[in-house]
């Protein structure tokens, strides 16, 4: 699937225009969703430099994305193209009821056969299953 993923919000905490503090789990689940052959796009209000300072710190954390602002990589924007990003789902702290918990979302995106509701809701339970997976 194409998923396209906010920044302020959903991966780190709101402090824009700085970057906040990582969101538990929200890049190692972006890294297991890749890995699993989903394309990401970040899909962000960021632009010039500020955009600059979004990838590099995801990019720092082994995460890349297929395409930033844009459908792929080569598309290039004109007053004929819509902004929106066409995309299977959306991952954004925008949403009605707000962004989920990382390990939920993982969950109902993978193709892999975790289920997070059977497992305590502690960080040891979810570090558990991306330190496992990581170790592939």
């Amino acid at each position: 699937m194409i998923i396209a993923v906010d920044f302020d919000g959903t991966i780190v905490k709101h402090k824009y225009p700085h970057i906040g503090g990582e969101i538990p789990f929200a890049i190692e689940s972006l890294i297991a969703l890749q890995k699993e052959g989903h394309q990401l796009i970040l899909w962000t209000y960021r632009t010039g430099e500020l955009l600059q300072e979004a990838i590099e710190y995801c990019r720092i954390r082994g995460l890349e994305f297929y395409a930033v602002n844009r459908n792929y990589p080569e598309e290039e924007f004109d007053d004929t193209i819509s902004r929106k990003i066409y995309a299977d789902l959306y991952i954004d702290d925008r949403n009605v009821g707000g962004l989920m918990d990382w390990g939920e979302i993982y969950n109902m995106i993978s193709t892999q056969e975790l289920d997070l509701r059977s497992q305590p809701k502690s960080k040891n339970a979810i570090s558990r299953f991306f330190d496992q997976l990581f170790s592939d």
